[in-house]
This record gives structure tokens, sequence and C-alpha cells, in this order.
């Protein structure tokens, strides 16, 4: 047996290889760095060294090789040569550097051989091809700032060709704002003497606040321009429109003109708290400088830090390519790049494809590209330099745009918040936080309902503060990565200080209260069961049985039969039922008739069915015998009767439903209905975690389960329940159950129990000045009641389904002609049966009295019957016929 399952898996193995023999096991990349790119230089080899030696041996799908051209200068004949010999290498990508000569070359030899270059240089805001550009673009967070800082006066120093992009835009937004903006390029300027002139001409024209969009070594030598000119005070403003630019600028210019009194505002996209950075820092601090120039002398640049993710977003994309099982071996010569035409490489789109649709997140954060190979979906810190020293002043994104927040860091119990608006996340989720209907006409909190919105409110007045609502940007709770450790969601928002509170369902777990602190529950429930209500029995024409089963009707019968039987026999054995009248013995009293019996098979039939439906009869038994059979069968009756009268209204005013799932073990132990939990959250990972046979047994059906049965978010899973028909159950939050159970339209019920018990809490990061002060309001609002009065107003009152549920009439309504169909059926079948009967009796009277009457008349006189001619038979049936008449009308002639 063990020789067959080696073989066996010999064989996958085999048809493995052959699946993936397309995709080689070394990937070739290029390198093109320039002479000032030292370390971004050791950072590439490192990172590349880091992937090839990190990865677990049984998933490890190649291996990285580069080939490195290190240019002295950047002019286009060098630049041409360095990547013709990169194409002819048959590298697969190229990662390198560029400035402003040979940008153009590169993008040009780039579209024309279709080979993907990936470059941490300066963002270009040309629509080209083949260009991964690891560096964010600052546009949208440079207008955002200046929105903030209201700078309606200022002057903007840039030095290459991507700040005419954002000068364009600046001018655009000058024009709607009346901005008075002073544009001067600086990037032709070779002698440092000349920014001094700038700096000396523009205070001659009282010129305080300047927007400085340069490189890392330039920006360095305005500051030190600044410094020279000594026009240096807290009227003066800069910001420095680089990121991660306070760490690349020398900490010795950045000190003097910020003890000068200016305030410098910079943009990184480097967080400290990130665990890639910190474990990457780790590394790189003990790494020898003989092999990897400028490791530790120098502080990390931000170009080094989009280096290691450049060779990230590589291996990734080659990942992805290898899963697809794309062929991207470049077999033979690569080709002449300086060929007329140039013959592009044929695996060269999908490469490119593969690069624009990584998502990973890196040192620089969450990295994803758009289709021009431009960074989206990113975030920029916005630290501010004064004379306390640097803080995190907020951050910056293309959907919540720029976010003022004070760093938790700077925050003591003695600082106020009175005087500072607080930023509250939360999440867009029914009931706790929906938009109005009109919110497109409304603006900040207004623009928001429900039961967190009202809680922040209350909160805000019991604290003191004011405050302004953040929908969490990732739409998550927060959870963290196992790979980077890094926290997403509302959670991810505080660890990472761009948030002051969380007022949602967030719920109190001990991995999220190992790094954010929580108030007291404002809210308890538990994981519950929401399946698809079951469809409710109609009443049926007989529906009125119902009330006792088949079997007692049954035994009702037969008990009915033997009851009138067994009065018919003790009728006829007891002495006591054989009397007459005393008119038929006063008659003849010398020889009077047989005395009659009244209960015969017939009348015992009728007076058990008289006292059975309790209407009695005319006859009743004189014998001692006959009462006993007569009262116990009242007796029996009475109480058979009394049940079914008592069960009768219920049964048919209720239109009752069967659930087919009680509880969760209902769930444990069928397979016919499938049952999922949300695919993050605390649910499960309350399953993940759990000891208990029961929810181990579910845990492993879940997570087993094809397709799966994990739905992204709380409506996707509703919707499963709710088309499924009754095939599949949720487990969900109690509050989200009982609140859904309330919605039209009205298809869901809440089943069983909770399974477990926990709380909602509000959330603050740790260490905050507002924690005592929340949980006080907190515990406040619970004791005043105020907390049980918005559940109800959200929960209840603004339900949709009555305080039953559903969109059913009340169940005690009133009853419909469905209900007692059958009751008018029986009685109309009856008058039909009483009718037809008659007429049988009719039929059959007359024909006995017919032949009776014929017989006494053949006796009385019997002739010879004369011949039989038509005068006779007209004569006889003659309408004024005697003997005719006499028995049309029942009577005998004499």
């Amino acid at each position: 047996m063990l020789t067959r399952v080696r073989a066996a898996v010999l064989l996958c193995l085999c048809f493995w290889d052959e699946a993936l023999a397309g995709f080689p096991n070394q990937i070739n990349i290029g390198g093109l760095f320039l002479r000032a790119t030292v370390q971004e230089h050791s950072a590439f080899r490192f990172s590349v060294q880091l992937y090839n030696t990190n990865q677990n041996a049984t998933e490890k799908p190649f291996h990285l090789n580069y080939n490195v051209d290190n240019l002295e200068s950047s002019n286009s004949f060098s630049v041409t040569h360095a990547f013709c010999s990169q194409f002819a290498r048959g590298v697969y990508a190229i990662f390198g550097f560029y400035d402003r000569k040979s940008m153009n070359t590169l993008t040009s030899f780039c579209g024309a051989l279709h080979t993907s270059f990936i470059t941490p240089s300066f963002p270009t805001d040309a629509d080209v091809q083949f260009v991964i550009q690891m560096r964010p673009g600052l546009r949208g967070a440079v207008l955002s700032l200046l929105a903030h800082y209201k700078w309606e006066k200022f002057v903007y120093l840039y030095d290459t060709d991507r700040g005419f992009g954002i000068l364009q835009a600046i001018m655009e937004s000058a024009v709607a704002s009346n901005w008075q903006v002073t544009a001067r390029s600086v990037g032709n300027m070779a002698d440092p003497v000349e920014y001094r002139r700038i700096i000396e001409e523009m205070d001659r024209r009282q010129e305080k606040r300047f927007l400085i969009d340069c490189e890392v070594g330039r920006i360095s030598a305005i500051l030190e321009q600044v410094l020279a000119s000594k026009h240096i005070t807290s009227m003066y403003k800069y910001i420095i429109t680089m990121v991660c630019s306070l760490q690349g600028v020398s900490n010795m210019s950045l000190d003097r003109v910020v003890s000068g009194g200016a305030n410098i505002t910079g943009f990184q996209i480097i967080s400290p708290e990130n665990p890639i950075v910190q474990q990457f820092v780790q590394r790189w601090e003990k790494l020898d400088e003989r092999e990897f120039p400028e490791s530790r002398s120098a502080p990390l640049k931000y170009t080094s830090a989009l280096t290691h993710d450049a060779v990230l977003v590589l291996s990734e994309a080659f990942r992805y390519l290898r899963r697809q099982r794309v062929d991207v071996s470049r077999r033979g010569s690569a080709g002449d790049c300086l060929a007329n035409p140039a013959v592009p490489w044929s695996q060269g789109i999908d490469i490119e494809r593969a690069l624009k649709m990584v998502q990973v997140t890196g040192m620089t954060g969450n990295i994803q590209f758009d289709t021009f190979g431009r960074r989206t979906n990113f975030t920029i810190d916005v630290y501010e330099m004064k004379l306390g020293g640097a803080r995190k002043m907020g951050y910056w994104n293309e959907y919540e745009k720029f976010v003022y927040i004070v760093d938790p860091q700077v925050t003591n119990e003695s600082s106020s918040v009175e005087n500072r608006t607080i930023v509250v996340t939360t999440i867009m989720e029914a009931p706790y936080v929906m938009y109005k209907r009109n919110f497109m006409q409304l603006d900040g909190n207004d623009r928001y309902e429900g039961y967190c919105v009202d809680l922040a409110s209350e909160i805000a007045k019991h604290v003191g503060i004011r405050y302004k609502l953040s929908i969490v940007s990732d739409g998550k709770y927060g959870a963290r990565d196992p790979e980077t450790r890094t926290w997403n969601g509302m959670v991810g928002e505080l660890v990472y200080g761009r948030a002051d509170i969380a007022v949602a369902p967030l719920t109190i777990t001990l991995v999220r209260e190992e790094v954010i602190d929580f108030s007291k529950p404002f809210m308890s429930l538990g994981i519950s069961i929401m399946i698809k209500k079951p469809q409710k029995s109609k009443p049926g024409v007989f529906s009125f049985l119902d009330p006792l089963a088949y079997e007692i009707w049954m035994c009702i019968v037969f008990a009915y039969i033997g009851v009138s039987v067994v009065l018919f026999l003790v009728s006829r054995f007891s002495p006591y039922e054989w009397h007459l009248d005393e008119s038929d013995e006063a008659k003849d009293p010398q020889s009077p008739p047989d005395p009659p019996n009244d209960f015969g098979i017939f009348n015992s039939l009728w007076f058990s069915l008289g006292a059975f439906m309790q209407q009695g009869c005319d006859i009743s038994p004189r014998s001692l015998s006959g009462r006993i059979v007569g009262g116990v069968w009242w007796f029996f009756t009475l109480i058979i009767i009394s049940s079914y009268t008592a069960n009768l209204a219920a049964f048919l005013t209720v239109e009752r439903m069967v659930s087919p799932i009680e509880s969760a073990e209902d769930l444990a132990k069928q397979t016919e209905i499938a049952y999922g939990t949300l695919d993050s959250g605390s649910t499960k990972e309350f399953f993940r975690r759990s000891k208990i046979g029961v929810y181990e047994k579910m845990w492993s059906y879940m997570k087993s389960a094809e397709p799966s049965v994990f739905a992204k978010t709380t409506p996707d899973g509703v919707a499963r329940v709710r088309k499924s028909k009754g095939k599949f159950a949720f487990l969900l939050e109690s509050t989200m159950n009982e609140y859904i159970e309330q919605r039209k339209p009205c298809d869901t019920m809440k089943v069983g129990g909770n399974l477990d018990s926990k709380g909602y809490g509000v959330a603050t990061p740790k260490g905050s000045a507002l924690r005592n002060a929340v949980n006080l309001a907190v515990l406040k609002l619970n004791e005043q009641g105020l907390l049980d009065k918005l559940k109800n107003k959200w929960w209840y009152d603004k339900g949709e389904c009555g305080s039953g549920g559903g969109d059913s009439k009340d169940k005690t309504s009133a009853l419909s002609l469905s209900n007692v169909a059958g009751v008018f059926y029986i009685l109309v079948g009856g008058l039909g049966l009483a009718m037809t009967v008659a007429l049988i009796e009719f039929c059959y009277k007359s024909r006995e009295e017919t032949k009776r009457l014929k017989l006494a008349k053949n006796a009385q006189n019997f002739k010879p019957a004369p011949p039989a001619n038509t005068q006779n038979f007209a004569v006889l049936f003659a309408p004024d016929n005697s003997l005719w008449k006499a028995i049309m009308n029942g009577e005998v002639p004499d």
C-alpha cells in the first residue's frame, strides 16, 4: 500500500513538473544605477539576497539573478548602451534610475522592446507603457495640504519636469481660489548662490511661505542658503514636497532652520511602526559595509526602501505568472535592440500586465498600480517640525484626502482636548453608521446617521470634545496580517495614529486589547445563527381536523361504533328496556301486544351520535346497565370535545412554521444545509480557536467546504441566506442578526441561543488621554438607560416587520374561509346526501306499495283477464280512473 502511495505522489509530481516546465527556474533581472545611487545599489542586492534565502524550500518557485550596470553619466549614449546590453542578456525586467536627461530615452526603449522598467525615480505625468513607478505622485497631497493651511500667497520652487504637472494643478486651483503663486524653476541652477538670490528676492517681496518641490540634494542646498541669508523667523513656513525628505535631508540643516523659528512640513511614505520596516532595518544595520556600502554609516533613504519594494513587486509578479503557468522563458538569442525596426519581446506584455496587477504590502505601505504603472491607493504621512520637535500631524490618501490627526505619542494626561477636533474612525455598517437619504447635500458629520453616530454624539457631549467622523478606507474592523504583522481596518487607524477614537461595532478581543485600549462594553452580544424563514403552512380544507391526530379520530369512530353495539346488546338483555305504554295495555288487557324495545341498532347509533354532538336524543336508556354505558360515553365525549375545542382556535388561526435548525448541534450533525461566517473578523476567529467539539467539527467543515462558505461582507452572507432556499445558514453576531430580521423582505430569522458571549467597546490608542473620559461616558450612558433607548430606536422602533417579525398579519387574526371550508363542504354534502336518500326512500316505498296493492286486488277480484286492446289500456290509465287515483294517493281501495 505504501509503495502505491509513493508511486502516486511521484506521478503527481511528474505531472506538476510537466505543467510548469515552461517556466524558468532562474529569473534574470537587470539593474541600472547612477553614480549617486550607492545605497540604493546595496539595498537592491540585499533585497534580492533576502528573497533567495528566506523562502520556504517547499514553495521556492524560482531564483532571482541580477545583472547590474553602473552608469558614470546619464547621457543618451551611455543609457542606450546599458539598456541594450541588458536586453541582449535576456533579462525579463530592468530595475533602475533615470534623471531628466535619460528619462525619455529609457521610456522609448521600453515601449519599443516591450521590456518593463521598474524605477523609484521621480514619477512622470506622461501616460507611458512598460514603466512601473514605485514613487507615488504628490499632486493631490500638495493641494490638500495647501487647502488645510489656507495658503493664498506662496512661492513654488521646482527642479524637474514632474514639477510642471504639480504647477499646472496649482495654477488651476489658484484661478479658482484666487491664490497668488510665484513659480520659479531651479533645475538648471548649478551655483548654490543663485538659490540665495531667489530667497532674498522673495524676502523683499514679503514672501514668507515656500513650497519646495525638489530632489533631496537640492533641498539641502536650498536650506543651507536659507541659513546663510539669515531670513529665518517664525513667520517663515516651508512645505517640502519630498516623500521621506525628513530623513533624506541633512539633519543639521533642518535643525538649524527649525531652531530659527520656521515651520517645516514634509511628506513621509515610510512608517516607523511598520513591522516590515523594523525587520528590514534590523538586518540592514548588521550588514558589512565592505559588501554593502552605506548600509550603516548613512540613514536609510526612501529610495532604498522603494528599491526593496520594487524587488518585492518583481518576485510577486513572477509568482503570479508561475501560478498561471505562463511561459515566459527566453530561449535562444534575445535579439538586437538597435535593429530597425526593433523587434519587441513577445512575452513582455504578459510580464507588464502581471507587474501592474501586483498588490502587496511593503516598506512603503500598500503597493498597487493603475493601468499606466503609477502608484495608487497609497497613504502618505505628513510630518511637521517645530521648536518642540517633529510630530506626525496627519496623513493623506486618495479617498479621505488630508486627514489631520494628533500623534498619540505626544499626547499625555495633561494635554487638553477641548481646543482640537478629534478624529473618530468608524465603519459603514447598518444600523450603526449609514448615509442619510440627502447626504449629498450635507457636509461633515451631518451626512451620517445610526446607532454609533448617536453614541459618538453623546460621548462627545459628556467628554466635551469636537469630533469628525472618518469612515475607514479599507472597510475592515481590524485584523493582523500573519505575514507582515501589520494591522488593517479601524484597529490599524488607531495603532498607526490616524484616528483618536473608534466608535463602531468593534468586538473586544485579546489580540486587539494588546495594541489598543477598550472602554467598558456598550453592547453585549454573541454569535447567532441566521436562516431563511420557513414557509408558513397554509390551512387545508379539512384543517379543522388538525387539533386531533389521525389516530385519535380513528379511535373515536371505533369507540362510537363500539358504544352503540354495546348499548344495543345491553338493551336487548335487560328486561327493563322492554315495556308497553299504558295506552297499549288498556286497549287489550287480556292479551297485550309484545313489548317493544326502543334501542334497536339504528336508535343506538343515533343516541351515541347525539351524545357525541352534545345535542341529546328523544330516547334514553331505562336500565341501569344502559345508563352506565350512556354515562361513560358522555364523560368520554366531554373530555374529547373540550380538548378539541381548546386546540381548535390555535390550529385555525395560527399559521405554523417548522424550522429545520434549532441550534448549533443541529447544524453540526447534518450535511444538507451549508453554513459559514464572515471571511475576516472575530466570528471566524472564534471557530478557528475553539476547543469545543461541536465548534471544532463546524470549523473543520467550513474551512474545507467547496464552494467556500465564507462571505466577504455581511450583506453578501445575508444575500446568500435569502437566495439559498433554506440551504444555507449564516453565523454572525446576534445584534446584526436581530437587525436584519426586522428589515424587509422579512424573510430571515434568528434560531437558537448565542454560541458565545462578548461585547462591543469604544477603542482608543494605547496611552490616550481620552481613554478614561470615554470609559466614564459609556458607563454613565449605560446607567441612564440611554444605550438601551438607542438600541430600541434603531432596531425595533425603525423596524419594517412589526413586533412579531415578518410581513404577515397578526397571529391571532380572524379566520378565513380556507380555515373552515371543510365544514361547509360537509354541510352541503350532508344536505345532498339527505335529499338523495329521501328520493330513494320515496321510490322504494312507492314500488313496495304498488306491488302490495296489485297483489291485494288480484286476490279479491280474481277474474279471467279480458283481451287486451288499446281501449282497456286507455281506460286503465285515464286520469279519472279510481284505481290509479288510489295508487297515486297511497290508498288501498276496498
